[in-house]
């Protein structure tokens, strides 16, 4: 039972006064646990409004070290950061916007061999992650083991995002079918990106993980939310599933274990952010 201190009744009091939150709404974003893979680009906002709504545990799985490259669109770190884990700074900076947070760290690589002990405590996951063979192995883990995630990426001045709900609307595998090869995508370092776009991407991410937990609104299940900051445009394109041909998701799957396609994860680690 979540009971209220006098500190967390004016901290969270613009969410007591919405008739879809609420004491009880609040109390359920208290006892959630939401994983973000990945605290960069779209891991930063995604975190940091997570933290804010009161999410009780964040984990964040990241074994990178930040650069001062990385400043221009990671906005949860700092200068002074430059040099350390991501995972150590977005600890500091989650625990000074709320202390309530009580926070994971994963500072590893994301693999078939971990993947599954990771997200398993998780009731939401955010796929934050910067190269498809990542993408592709957080997509087939989540299927198997019947995880909600929203899925996104950014490049130049676009972005996309869409959220998997177990048995309901398309996975990634259905839109995609299989990694693209390495010389099909560029890294962002090669086409660039406008630092707000995964900003605004995170945010979205953040905002459907709460949705989710809430039990509120309508996430983009089915749905593929497309953001262009040029023309300040967005759209929204429904998908169907592949099913039951998708080799994952299908009636008849062919992954069936994460092991079942080791290759598929490991063939494009380079830092592209494409998204669907």
């Amino acid at each position: 039972m979540v009971t209220f201190t006098p500190e967390q009744l004016e901290r969270y009091s613009r969410h007591f006064v919405l008739p879809e939150i609420g004491v009880s709404g609040q109390k359920k974003l208290l006892s959630s646990k939401v994983l973000v893979i990945g605290a960069g680009a779209l891991g930063s906002t995604a975190l940091m409004y997570l933290a804010s709504s009161g999410i009780g545990t964040i984990g964040i799985a990241d074994y990178d070290k930040i650069e001062l490259s990385n400043l221009q669109r990671q906005i949860i770190h700092t200068t002074e950061s430059v040099g350390q884990y991501k995972a150590n700074s977005a600890k500091i900076t989650i625990n000074n916007i709320n202390p309530d947070v009580s926070v994971a760290l994963y500072k590893e690589k994301i693999t078939v061999k971990n993947i599954i002990d990771i997200i398993r405590n998780y009731d939401f996951i955010i796929d934050g992650s910067d190269n498809f063979g990542t993408k592709f192995l957080i997509n087939d883990a989540c299927v198997l083991e019947r995880k909600p995630y929203s899925h996104a990426g950014a490049v130049k001045f676009g972005g996309q995002t869409m959220t998997y709900l177990p048995g309901k609307g398309p996975c990634l595998r259905c839109l995609l079918g299989t990694v693209p090869p390495p010389n099909e995508v560029c890294s962002c370092s090669q086409a660039g990106v406008l630092g707000v776009v995964p900003g605004i991407i995170g945010c979205i991410q953040a905002l459907e993980a709460i949705k989710y937990i809430l039990g509120i609104g309508d996430l983009l299940t089915g749905k593929v939310l497309s953001f262009d900051a040029l023309h300040t445009d967005i759209h929204i394109m429904n998908v169907q599933r592949s099913s039951p041909e998708c080799d994952v998701c299908g009636e008849h799957p062919t992954i069936i274990s994460i092991y079942d396609n080791k290759n598929d994860y490991e063939q494009n680690e380079t830092c592209s952010i494409r998204g669907v």
